[in-house]
């Protein structure tokens, strides 16, 4: 998608963190397993910030929704071909 069809808003790890309803030590937790959502690192270096899309991070997190707690069990999971996918890691 160009960036004429899609405005992406970056959001920062405090504004994203508020727009999942956890802290922002819990999203570089999960980033750093490898969970949450896709995120953009902003340069090369270990030190460099990062961003995320906030319409990837809407997606993450309506991707989630479930209506019961047996829907997300991993046996559910298993019935329903995986309904809920895991971001692909991001390569650096």
């Amino acid at each position: 998608m160009n960036q004429s069809t899609h405005s992406m808003r970056l959001l920062d790890t405090v504004q994203t963190a508020a727009l999942l309803g956890i802290t922002p030590n819990t999203l570089k937790f999960w980033r750093h397993k490898g969970r949450g959502p896709a995120f953009i690192k902003l340069g090369d270096a270990p030190q460099a910030g990062v961003a995320y899309d906030e319409a990837d991070v809407i997606a993450w997190r309506e991707a989630r929704k479930f209506s019961s707690t047996s829907a997300y069990s991993p046996a559910a999971q298993a019935n329903a071909g995986s309904t809920v996918r895991r971001p692909a890691a991001v390569s650096r």
